[in-house]
């Protein structure tokens, strides 16, 4: 049963949707990507068998979570996801991050790896952002502080689809438009100042020896092939796979590739 729960973490409340388990082996997080929320791992709660416990969660700002202050950070970020993690008292824990997810999971680990086993990175990398990245973002908190959301948020969807998905699957297209145009205007700006400003973690993968499974959707124009390759190369125990027909989120436009290959790697995890 899928449970839909708040919590107090340092005086916030969080949102989080629950899939329990009274016998769980591990606890999958799911970590939701930039300008999204829970509800996007959907089709991965619902599959998990009983052993697993799975979790998602609203970032801060983002959904139903309260955002505290604006002064958002891929580091506060992190530090949130890391007292959720004691709040719950959860062990054998296993990160699934996309995109921002993704940035959030590996600072979550470099932060603390204690009661972490492994890592699941789709469409992100461990680089900080060019120059040339940093001044487009700066550019749509313009757009947004201006009053042309609609434009910012055009620009933004069109980047985020495989062909398949945009001209066969209207429901995911409406669901992450959706979630896109019910972003508060100052979570959108401040999120974007934390991603500007995250910091570069390429030099700590060598340092992470819990097993990594690097996913990608094989028609993301957001995220390039070099960058997962560059990513699954640099961590010492991690396998890349890209997910055929989805853009930047696999896990909604391609639910039963993502989670055969998410279902396999989680398998080293669990008892017999």
């Amino acid at each position: 049963m899928i449970i839909n729960k708040q919590m107090e973490i340092n005086g916030l409340q969080v949102q989080y949707r629950i899939k329990e388990s009274s016998r769980k082996d591990v606890t999958l997080i799911f970590i939701h990507g930039f300008p999204f929320d829970l509800t996007i791992w959907g089709n991965q709660l619902e599959i998990l068998p009983e052993n697993v416990q799975g979790i998602a969660y609203d970032i801060r700002g983002f959904g139903g979570s309260e955002s505290g202050h604006c002064f958002f950070s891929i580091d506060l970020f992190a530090a949130d996801l890391n007292n959720l993690i004691k709040t719950l008292s959860l062990k054998n824990v296993v990160l699934c991050g996309v995109s921002m997810g993704g940035y959030i999971a590996l600072r979550t680990l470099q932060r603390s790896s204690e009661n972490i086993v492994g890592l699941i990175l789709c469409d992100t990398n461990a680089l900080a952002d060019t120059n040339e990245a940093k001044l487009k973002r700066f550019a749509s908190i313009e757009q947004i502080t201006h009053g042309a959301k609609k434009e910012f948020a055009e620009g933004f969807l069109k980047n985020i689809f495989s062909d398949k998905t945009a001209q066969t699957n209207q429901d995911t297209v409406d669901h992450i438009t959706n979630l896109v145009y019910n972003t508060k205007d100052f979570t959108i700006c401040s999120a974007q100042l934390a991603l500007a400003s995250r910091t570069d973690s390429t030099s700590f993968l060598c340092q992470v020896e819990i097993p990594v499974l690097v996913m990608r959707g094989a028609e993301d124009v957001l995220m390039p092939r070099e960058q997962a390759e560059m990513l699954h190369h640099q961590l010492n125990n991690s396998r890349i796979v890209n997910i055929a027909n989805a853009g930047h989120l696999p896990n909604v436009e391609n639910p039963t590739a993502f989670n055969v290959e998410m279902m396999d790697f989680l398998s080293q995890f669990l008892k017999d």
